[in-house]
């Protein structure tokens, strides 16, 4: 048994096919399968259930991946401390977030993070919030960016920025919302059109659609938030929108009218999560700080005043 093997067992009970394990392993399907006939023959128990469609794991496979997933975890560990010592903000960081997060974020962090880690590779990876999180556990990501509350007692969190919700609808319907800034009360009885299931703002939409009264327009479901300013510019309906999505250098809609909440506004907490196992812990509380601090200035948030992020406990 060897590392390879392990990573081999990891990769297809990932992707439950032999052949989109082997290119992900960057290894021909016969040698993958070959690998795994062998260690299951070594241990003397089966692994995967091989069926025409299918691999699936037994119950000992599934105890066995988890301890196999544990021992590459510790074996990255090991190599992040030696990387670390050499030079603690070198190498490469895979950054997971969103997809109502990254496309608005990078544009004010990006230039601050390549002035502060100047040798420090970012590898950006996009995933809805529940991939994001397995990715994390697994291994596969070594920090993300994700809405709080999120994770679990094996990740540390820092707590980076809260970002307010606004309201956005047609032209046409600027008369219903005469002021600049709405109560959330004033959604009562109205329906708000939102994203797909999946998506960690749906959630967040929908608790606010619940305080104020409102409900989810039957029929309609969006993919990404370009659709739903799209759909209300089109005058369909309404919708919520985080703040960042619309500021520069998002490009304004002339038939899209935004509307602040009147205090205290409905906001979302955005944090950045690792791996309390990660040797890194200072190089991620650096990176914080950075993607704290480009989001305070863009937002405005009277916490930039320390430009410092929260840890959790």
């Amino acid at each position: 048994m060897n590392l390879r093997d392990l990573k081999y067992l990891v990769a297809l009970a990932d992707h439950k096919h032999f052949g989109r394990a082997a290119e992900a392993s960057f290894a021909s399907q016969p040698t993958l399968s070959t690998q795994i006939k062998k260690l299951e023959d070594e241990l003397d128990v089966q692994i995967f259930e091989r069926q025409p469609r299918a691999v699936l794991l037994t119950t000992a496979g599934e105890a066995i991946i988890a301890r196999a997933r544990t021992v590459l975890r510790e074996v990255d560990a090991i190599r992040d401390i030696a990387r670390s010592a050499r030079d603690p903000e070198a190498g490469s960081i895979r950054l997971g977030m969103f997809p109502t997060l990254g496309p608005y974020l990078l544009p004010h962090v990006i230039p601050a993070l390549h002035r502060r880690f100047p040798r420090l590779e970012l590898l950006l990876i996009e995933e809805k919030s529940e991939e994001l999180l397995s990715k994390l556990e697994r291994g596969e990501l070594d920090a993300a960016l994700l809405a709080l509350p999120a994770g679990d007692e094996s990740l540390t969190t820092a707590v980076l920025f809260e970002e307010p919700f606004l309201l956005a609808l047609p032209r046409e319907r600027a008369a219903d919302f005469p002021r600049a800034r709405v109560k959330l009360s004033e959604l009562r009885e109205q329906q708000v059109l939102l994203l797909e299931e999946g998506h960690c703002m749906r959630t967040q939409a929908l608790s606010l659609c619940e305080l104020g009264g409102a409900s989810e327009r039957g029929g309609f479901r969006a993919t990404s938030l370009e659709t739903l300013r799209q759909m209300v510019a089109a005058n369909v309906g309404m919708t919520l929108l985080p703040q960042l999505s619309v500021m520069p250098p998002v490009a304004a809609n002339d038939n899209l009218l935004l509307r602040h909440f009147v205090e205290p506004q409905p906001k979302r907490q955005i944090g950045l999560l690792w791996r309390k196992s990660d040797a890194r812990e200072p190089l991620m509380q650096a990176l914080a700080e950075v993607l704290a601090d480009g989001a305070h200035r863009v937002l405005g948030d009277p916490a930039a005043a320390n430009g410092k992020s929260r840890q959790s406990p």
